[in-house]
């Protein structure tokens, strides 16, 4: 009978065109959470809503899983603890786990909408992830597309019951889904770069001189940060500082240097834009273990 209310049931939303797969609690317990290939990261609950009008759920303690949000039509809000925000088309968000929250569709122009709850092991560790905190509040993605015919791929996978190989296809699934959103710029080329944080962009700007030197005055300037707040940004997002990071992005292209040309140690470290020979070994080492020289013959062996 609920089926023919429109509206929201004890935080469900019950309409036509509703499709919802809930994960039994015993499978969870019996097939996901003992299996070391799914306990980390796995899906709970995945969804759609058309048109939901009249969707309204509160949460005074949140969920035991986080819950990831897709408005594809309408519009809609959320509020997470005092904050509340306003969703449109090609916009999601993310909802960590056990914090109070509200969401809601327009009362004029209700929402259409994608979700999937999912919980695991490594949610606490995956919550701490700063691409991942910043989309606790609501963000654009492009090519929708992609990111919902992996979305139909999962649920009409778990439509076919849950075998441990549909368990496993689905959850593997999730895993790309997710990084569609979290990373979506790293996935989709962007035609404008202004879109991209400074973060982003001066990595861009690292690949694209990574046989130069670059000093890290000059880079913060370029982006308008002073030397320490370029820094910091830089480090809370790669967890490395700047000049580090293009030194390891240097080092990966002299591996393929060693690995796929003729080219002698001292050609390849002036080409990565090293005047010393030996300082370009010492770093070499620091960062891939092993001695240019040694790096060669290993993979000779091979």
């Amino acid at each position: 009978m609920k089926e023919n209310k429109e509206g929201s049931h004890k935080n469900i939303w019950y309409g036509l065109g509703r499709q919802r797969i809930e994960i039994p609690k015993t499978i969870l317990k019996t097939r996901v959470q003992n299996n070391p290939l799914l306990a980390h990261l796995h899906i709970c609950s995945i969804g759609y809503y058309p048109k939901a009008k009249d969707h309204y759920t509160y949460r005074k303690k949140g969920l035991a899983e986080n819950f990831l949000f897709y408005c594809v039509d309408g519009h809609g809000w959320y509020k997470i603890e005092d904050q509340q925000y306003t969703i449109s088309p090609n916009e999601f968000f993310i909802l960590p786990k056990n914090i109070e929250h509200a969401y809601g569709s327009d009362a004029e122009n209700p929402w259409s909408i994608y979700w999937v709850h999912f919980g695991g092991d490594a949610l606490d560790e995956l919550n701490k992830v700063h691409a991942v905190q910043k989309h606790f509040k609501p963000a654009y993605i492009t090519s929708r597309d992609e990111t919902i015919d992996i979305f139909r791929r999962m649920f009409k996978t778990l439509q076919l019951g849950y075998s441990v190989d549909n368990l496993l296809f689905a959850n593997m699934c999730l895993t790309h889904f997710l990084t569609l959103f979290v990373y979506n710029v790293r996935h989709f080329d962007t035609e404008n770069p202004d879109k991209l944080d400074c973060v982003d962009n001066a990595i861009l700007y690292m690949r694209e001189h990574i046989n130069e030197n670059i000093a890290l005055g000059d880079l913060s300037r370029h982006y308008n940060y002073s030397v320490s707040r370029f820094s910091n940004l830089f480090k809370q997002k790669t967890g490395y500082a700047p000049i580090d990071y293009f030194l390891q992005m240097k080092m990966q292209k002299a591996c393929q240097q060693l690995d796929f040309s003729n080219h002698s140690i001292k050609e390849i470290a002036f080409g990565m834009g090293f005047d010393d020979p030996y300082y370009f070994s010492k770093r070499f080492r620091t960062i891939i273990g092993v001695s240019p020289k040694k790096y060669r013959q290993l993979k000779k062996s091979e």
